[in-house]
């Protein structure tokens, strides 16, 4: 997969070349890019953005070095995501879709008050948000997308196995987990954990799961024990 990142502030991207992204990228599963909207700004100043019509708080981002941005890296196979409070809502379902379906992601990092109208109009495939709350940029944001979609892009974990018990995979939220030493600070590992028969493992796991869900995300809990009575229909 291939992910072009459009940003006034591409050295803000430096934290994606490194650990597992940066293995991916160097084993050729993933290519990222970031491109400076302010190289195709035809100002003088390179400025991108200018006052609200009609007046109001904050500048806004002009449609013209975003638009040349996106021209200069779209494709038949580009898919133009901006990120914005007014988008749909990033899920684990989302994730996976656009790691499974899209070759090549465009993501727009807006600023100040947003982006002029035309450029979502004319250009962008869908408007995502990470949740509800204003950031002052769509850079992290684009970190956050980067970072969920490249753990579902085949062999960039490892283990293909990885992302099958997560949090929000089934909608359960994910088991706890323990490591040596077997005590610690008088906190001992469950005895399960520990007997070695992995069909009482999985059971506990399991159970762990709904009665962690049910506790913390009863709307998750839901949708789970919709969907197990909906199995069971069939």
């Amino acid at each position: 997969m291939k992910i072009d990142i459009l940003t006034l502030f591409p050295e803000m991207f430096d934290a994606l070349n490194h650990s597992i992204l940066k293995r991916a990228q160097n084993n050729d599963l993933l290519e990222i890019k970031t491109h400076n909207i302010r190289d195709f700004s035809l100002d003088n100043n390179k400025r991108c953005d200018d006052y609200s019509y009609g007046g109001g708080a904050g500048m806004i981002m002009t449609p013209q070095p975003l638009f040349d941005t996106i021209k200069s890296v779209k494709n038949e196979q580009s898919y133009v995501i901006y990120f914005s409070p007014k988008g749909n809502v990033l899920t684990q379902r989302k994730v996976e879709e656009l790691a499974k379906n899209k070759k090549n992601l465009v993501l727009i990092c807006g600023h100040y008050e947003g982006i002029d109208e035309r450029i979502i109009s004319l250009c962008v495939d869908e408007e995502i948000s990470i949740g509800d709350y204003v950031l002052t940029g769509g850079e992290i944001p684009a970190m956050v997308l980067v970072d969920a979609v490249a753990r579902y892009i085949p062999n960039v974990l490892g283990n293909e196995n990885a992302t099958n018990m997560e949090s929000f995979s089934q909608n359960l939220l994910e088991y706890p987990q323990y490591t040596r030493p077997s005590e610690f600070q008088n906190e001992k590992v469950p005895q399960v954990l520990l007997d070695g028969n992995h069909k009482e493992v999985d059971k506990w796991r399991m159970e762990k799961m709904i009665e962690i869900t049910k506790k913390r995300r009863p709307d998750l809990f839901r949708k789970w024990k919709k969907k197990q009575s909906s199995q069971k229909v069939k």
